[in-house]
């Protein structure tokens, strides 16, 4: 099946925003796809600001790169799974700027905390588990299947046993039949371990999360590396 992505910018007004940024920040730029074309704009407002980009998912990759460039971020969009996101690979301060309701506000810290105590306790079970699942996407853009294959050599190389399982769509009680995986790694949509994750009887922990915590890295070239990983 062919997919087309369709490029659609918001029309919102987005300058009226950046007057309620609190002063005396730099602030690192991010958004979404919608409202990309407008921050070189929105830096012109600014006292001090770098742009980083587009937050697509689960990567703030944009984020991190200028990470040691300003002293808090200033999110431009709707909702707090993509703040959240910043604020757990940067360990930074996130305003938010709904172009929606010309509100901007601070990332309660809170809510960051609560997201790090379920990848946490996730992350225990899995270091406690002998047989773990990894759920792959058939869907185009969320395809992990390489980076699976490795992760699963890892796994095995740590005495666990590991089972990839291939999905169109998602059943979660398809998965919950199978009683002997004691934990789930995620490496489609993030929101699947952070949204939906109380439909699944064991635990899920995404990717990304497990890499961190793991202090890993992946590389097409090379596969599974060492690194090192803020949190």
């Amino acid at each position: 099946m062919k997919t087309y992505f369709i490029a659609t910018k918001s029309n919102l007004d987005v300058g009226l925003i950046v007057k309620k940024a609190p002063k005396g920040k730099i602030y690192g730029l991010v958004t979404t796809a919608q409202h990309i074309h407008a921050l070189p704009e929105i830096q012109k407002r600014l006292d001090k600001s770098v742009i980083g980009g587009q937050l697509l998912g689960c990567n703030a990759s944009m984020a991190v790169a200028i990470q040691n460039k300003v002293d808090a971020f200033l999110f431009i969009g709707t909702g707090d799974f993509h703040p959240i996101e910043v604020a757990l690979e940067t360990g930074k301060d996130v305003y938010m700027a709904d172009p929606m309701t010309n509100d901007v506000k601070l990332l309660p810290k809170k809510e960051v905390e609560k997201r790090q105590k379920r990848i946490k306790g996730a992350y225990l079970k899995y270091l406690n588990s002998n047989f773990i699942g990894i759920v792959v996407s058939k869907k185009p853009g969320q395809n992990l299947l390489k980076e699976s294959k490795r992760l699963k050599e890892y796994f095995e190389k740590k005495d666990k046993k590991c089972f990839i399982f291939l999905c169109d769509t998602f059943d979660f009680n398809n998965l919950n039949d199978f009683t002997e995986i004691d934990c789930w790694v995620n490496t489609a949509c993030s929101r699947i371990a952070i949204e939906d994750y109380e439909k699944l009887y064991k635990p899920m922990i995404n990717i990304f999360d497990l890499k961190r915590l793991e202090k890993l890295e992946t590389t097409k070239d090379r596969g599974i590396k060492p690194a090192f990983y803020h949190y």
